[in-house]
Order: C-alpha cells, then structure tokens, then sequence
C-alpha cells in the first residue's frame, strides 16, 4: 500500500471497518448518549412549527448547534436554510445529508403536551402552523447525527455537508424557495457533492421499520391554479349574471374524469386533486370569480404533459360554455424522487444492518412528492422512509402525513440516527475504499 492508502486503512479500522461496513456498537452507544437531545430538539420544533421561507426561530437553533459542533456554518441559503461542513480528518468524497424544515399551514388537533398553537399568515389569510408532515423530527435526528459524526471527524475519510433545507412544502404563491433555490445559490459546490442521502418519517409502516425504492419512487408533482370570471349579480337573478361558482363544480366533475376515464393507470399511476375552492363573500350574491387550486402527481413525462393539456381543455372549454372565462396556471413543480440504482445497492445493506433484514423492504411507488429531487437531478441521491407509527396500530388505523392529527412514534429517533449516521460512514468508507 502507498502511505496514503495506510492511513485510509487505519482509519478505516479505527471505525470498526475491516476495509469497509461498520462495526455499530460503538456507534448504538453515542446514538443512546445524544438520544434525549434529539427528542428534545423535535419536540421544541414541533411546539414552535414555522412555515416555508419563514423558518427563523428554528434555523437560529440549527446553526447554533452546528457552531458548537466546531463547523464550518453558512446562515440564509434560499432565505432561512442552514449549511454545516464537517471536514474529515482523510481525504475522501462529498456527501451531503440533508433535512428539511418547514411546517404546514394546518391547525394542530393532536392533543400532545407539546402541540403547536403557533399562528401565521399564509398566502393572505391567517392559518395555524403544524409539523404536519414530520419534518420536526427529520431536523432533530440530522442533529443528533451531527453531533456523533463531528466526535469521529478525525477518522472520517471525507466530508459531510449538513443541508438544513427550508420550504419543502413549497414557497408561498410568488416566491422562490426549496431545494431548488439552495441549488442555484450554490449549495453542492465548494466542496462539490458526490452524492446525497435524506429521510422522510410516516405511519406508513410500523415503528422500527424503513423502506425504500430503486428509480422512481415518489412522484412528480405540480401545483395548478385555475381563475374563473363570471359576471357577478344578485343571488335571486341568478340568470342576470354567469355563476362561477356552477362553472367551477362542472370544471371539478370534469377534472375528474382525467384519471379515471382517459389514462391507463394499470401502466402510468397518476392523481389530479383539487385543493380548494374559493368564491364569494355574502349568502345572496352571485360572486364575480372563483378561484380553484390543486395538485397533480404522476410519474411519466409523457403523462404529465397530456395530464396539463386535458386541464387547459376541461376548464377552458367548460368555462366557455357556461359563458364564463377560465384561465389556467400550472407551474413547474418538483420531479420524480430519483433513487441512483448504485448507491441504492450501496447503501441499503447499512439500513439492513441497522434495523434487521426483516424490517426493511422495498416500497410501491410512493404518490406523495418530495422536492429532495432536485437535488437528485444534480448528483446521485438515496431517499427512504422510516416508520412510525405505534405498534398497537394497524395499518388501518395510520394517520397520514399533513394530517391536524399526525403524530409519530418516538422509538422511531433512535434508529433513524444511527442510520442516518452509519450510512454516512458507509458511504465515506466504502467509497474511498474503491477509489
């Protein structure tokens, strides 16, 4: 061996790796050490939710507890994300791990001690604030792998860069925000990433589990907006006037039919979901307009494109039939959640080890988005889920995410931070031993 190569080897020992995968009890230890922090950390999130771009309180708590951990910290990337850089002691690759941040404009109705009763304004209404998808508990267990990995820094043979992503949920109507931004503003460069791993927390499966998918795992998806202009008039002359509110319950009939009656779901899975409908002020007055917005999530290019045309067509040509003007908006949304197939061979035995071989399995394909995508698009990256829902619940029974009743099991930390933390030693050791 070169005296590089020795020292990598050494190194590699030192962690427990023969020449690559890890030896856990050591790692199990620490994970036990910093595991009260990390439920204390969730449960603070949790009780003090934020929404996208609008983060301050928590990413404050992030960069102040990277800066303890004696890394490099850059504040305000796409607006409130936070970025730490653990350099290793040796030389290796870039791997980035990232967690995202943001709340939902949901009113909590869980019941727990630490529930949120946060308010804030959202797209000009004033709405209640909840981790309604989890991503409380993604931030705390990033932290706590944080905080073991910067203990074992001397021996890491490579990098790793904490990504403390805001506005997963998307930025509100009319800004920039998300992945997407923090990628424009550089954050996979300096150092450049090799490669990307990130978590999503579900009552999807029971505590103790994880789940993943090769290639196309989670969907596309596209927010769409649809404007209606009617003519407005009393609401006892409704023929003195063009009713918005008839034409947007026609467009929502005929949005319908787009999936169940013109594409092939046995071949291309696809889902088009109005959101909200919003018209008038007063009981008896035809409104002038209406406003409908919603989603769709597919996972082929093709059936996204014909998806967005048969939308235009419906609402138009509805619309014009009624003698009301329909105008459409879709915007470019978020792509399929992209598993590189190498690293997902890669990385999965590491989940194997950590939560048994019986507790982990491949998923279906996942209708939910993810914009961890985007950073897919730019290095090769690996998504999984981890399960928490309690186990006296059957599958019944899981209360999905963005739900006002979500909650999680917290036996679920535990394991997810030390695989969090295992697979970023696996990834650094594996790689730089087959270079």
């Amino acid at each position: 061996m070169m005296p590089q190569q020795l020292k990598i080897f050494a190194a590699l020992m030192a962690l427990g790796l023969p020449t690559f995968g890890l030896n856990a009890a050591p790692i199990e230890k620490q994970v036990d050490a910093v595991i009260d922090d990390v439920i204390s950390w969730r449960r603070d999130f949790h009780q003090y939710a934020e929404l996208s771009n609008r983060e301050f309180r928590t990413a404050r708590i992030i960069a102040e507890h990277l800066r303890s951990l004696d890394m490099d910290v850059t504040t305000g990337v796409a607006k409130t994300g936070v970025v730490g850089v653990l350099k290793g002691g040796l030389p290796g690759p870039v791997l980035a791990l990232r967690a995202d941040m943001d709340g939902l404009p949901v009113v909590e109705k869980t019941g727990l001690p630490y529930a949120s009763t946060q308010r804030s304004e959202y797209e000009g209404r004033e709405v209640g604030v909840m981790h309604a998808c989890g991503h409380d508990n993604h931030m705390a267990i990033l932290m706590g792998a944080a905080e073991i990995l910067a203990g074992m820094r001397k021996q890491l043979p490579g990098t790793i860069k904490f990504i403390f992503q805001p506005a997963e949920e998307g930025a509100p109507k009319g800004e920039e925000g998300g992945a997407k931004l923090m990628i424009d503003e550089g954050v996979l460069d300096n150092p450049s990433v090799d490669a990307i791993i990130g978590l999503h927390i579900s009552q999807g499966s029971k505590v103790g589990t994880a789940s993943y998918r090769a290639l196309g795992f989670m969907a596309s998806a596209q927010r769409f907006d649809i404007h209606i202009q009617g003519k407005q008039t009393h609401g006892a002359r409704p023929w003195a006037g063009v009713d918005p509110i008839v034409v947007g319950a026609q467009i929502i009939n005929g949005l319908q039919t787009i999936v169940s009656r013109q594409i092939d779901i046995t071949q291309h899975p696809a889902v088009v979901t109005v959101g909200s409908f919003t018209a008038g002020v007063r009981n008896n007055i035809v409104p002038a307009s209406a406003q409908l917005t919603g989603t769709i999530r597919t996972f082929d290019a093709n059936v996204r494109q014909s998806i967005h045309q048969k939308i235009r067509a419906i609402a138009e040509q509805t619309a014009a039939s009624m003698g009301a003007v329909a105008t459409v908006e879709i915007d470019p949304g978020v792509p399929v959640t992209f598993n590189d197939a190498q690293l997902t061979k890669q990385m999965v035995p590491t989940l194997e080890r950590v939560y048994g071989e019986r507790a982990v399995f491949e998923s279906p394909r996942v209708t939910g988005a993810e914009d961890f995508s985007f950073f897919q698009e730019q290095v090769p990256g690996f998504f999984f889920f981890i399960g928490a829902r309690p186990a006296e619940l059957s599958p019944a029974q899981a209360i999905p995410n963005h739900s006002p009743y979500f909650y999680v099991d917290e036996g679920a930390l535990a394991p997810a931070v030390r695989a969090m933390t295992e697979l970023a030693v696996d990834y650094l050791s594996s790689t730089t031993a087959s270079r």
